[in-house]
């Protein structure tokens, strides 16, 4: 496979401006993580209970996605984008009252409204971004955009966790309007740019079907791609959330510590995206899935074997399950843009929409409450079965693409 430019010069522009939301979003969801842990030392609550963190705000990708399709469809790409900044500052400003009467009930509302708001912006930017630029370079080039999303998600947890846990009165309330105001501002400066509405090529030689969503479930290798990458999300997302539960209940570290090891893992999570971009401008993609997701699955099977054969908590050997879940992050790190990529892939006309039915699968981050279930009523360790299971899950499609 030659080498094939990331992008064109007159699309340059607007896949910098793209990018920067990936940045915003990965920011956001990186914050959840961290909260599990606030909400149960702050509310007394319990893993599960603060798992529904987690339930309310992707459960809102599940009912706003194909919404978020249809307005896209109709609207196009940049008005898709303001809309969803918009719900995004106002579910971060709705942090403001929340925090004044302490209401758990009403976090959850917050957290819903803001991840409708990422709905919109995911749904318009991961399609959009391969468009802009080489059929041939388009996972790629969404791969790259992806590697903003990991600097936010590394972010967030250093942000968030350095401020919530180095001090017992934190105000929960300022982060969120802060960060309220500068999505306000993006959407203020989306709102004045012009966003050219481009057509794959597949799309420009072919008509648009009737009925898109009934074509697209007759596709048995997009339901492949789609089944593929709920499973990645589950098993994303799940770690992500209950790493520092994980850490923490196995008595290796505390909550600030945990937050900024967590940090530092997405910041290896980056690197992963940053290096598989370079490298998928070489090689084909979906072998680059294959062996990452081979990779996922060995990693966490090592952390599962060294997390049962570890009893001494002052032992340096203590910190190997934690070590192989920072493998895991730079093997799993291509996963979500290239399996994207490679299921909308030759779609043409139906892209919008099948990025509509993709974007449903981070409902997969409610699996994290199927692990707090696990983890409450048995041990810290058997939880990481489910994970275990969405890689193998990524690994069969890889290997079917490469056949």
């Amino acid at each position: 496979m030659s080498k094939t430019s990331l992008t064109n010069r007159k699309y340059v522009v607007p896949f910098i401006l793209i990018t920067t939301l990936f940045f915003l979003w990965g920011f956001a969801r990186a914050m959840l993580d961290v909260l599990n842990k606030h909400f149960q030392d702050t509310l007394n609550i319990s893993i599960t209970q603060s798992s529904l963190i987690q339930v309310s705000s992707y459960l809102a990708y599940f009912m706003m996605a194909i919404p978020a399709g249809i307005f896209i469809n109709r609207y196009g790409y940049r008005k898709g984008v303001v809309f969803g900044l918009l719900l995004f500052a106002v579910g971060s400003f709705l942090f403001i009252p929340g925090a004044q009467v302490e209401a758990f009930s009403l976090y959850l509302g917050a957290l819903f409204i803001i991840a409708c708001g990422l709905a919109f912006l995911e749904t318009a930017a991961n399609p959009y971004s391969t468009l802009l630029g080489p059929k041939e370079t388009s996972t790629s080039r969404l791969n790259l955009s992806q590697s903003f999303n990991g600097l936010g998600s590394a972010l967030g947890p250093f942000i968030m966790g350095g401020y919530l846990f180095s001090q017992a009165d934190a105000n929960l309330s300022l982060p969120y309007a802060v960060m309220g105001m500068v999505v306000a501002v993006v959407a203020v400066i989306f709102s004045r740019v012009n966003l050219p509405e481009i057509q794959s090529d597949d799309a420009s030689e072919a008509e648009t079907p009737k009925h898109p969503l009934k074509t697209l479930m007759t596709n048995r290798m997009f339901l492949f791609g789609l089944s593929a990458l709920l499973a990645y999300e589950v098993s994303e997302i799940s770690i992500n959330s209950y790493f520092v539960n994980f850490v923490t209940g196995m008595g290796w570290m505390k909550a600030d510590v945990a937050s900024y090891i967590l940090g530092l893992s997405l910041f290896v999570f980056m690197g992963g995206r940053f290096l598989g971009s370079w490298i998928m401008r070489s090689i084909k993609a979906e072998r680059m899935l294959y062996w990452c997701a081979t990779g996922s699955i060995v990693s966490i099977l090592l952390v599962i074997l060294t997390s049962i054969s570890e009893t001494n908590e002052t032992s340096w050997t203590r910190y190997l399950p934690v070590a192989f879940l920072m493998a895991n992050y730079l093997c799993e790190a291509i996963m979500f843009p290239t399996i994207f990529a490679l299921a909308v892939q030759g779609l043409g006309n139906l892209t919008k929409s099948a990025a509509s039915i993709l974007m449903m699968t981070p409902v997969g981050g409610c699996g994290f409450l199927l692990m707090a279930l696990i983890a409450d009523y048995t041990t810290l360790i058997i939880p990481f079965a489910l994970p275990l299971l969405g890689f193998v899950i990524v690994w069969a499609y890889a290997r079917k693409k490469c056949a």
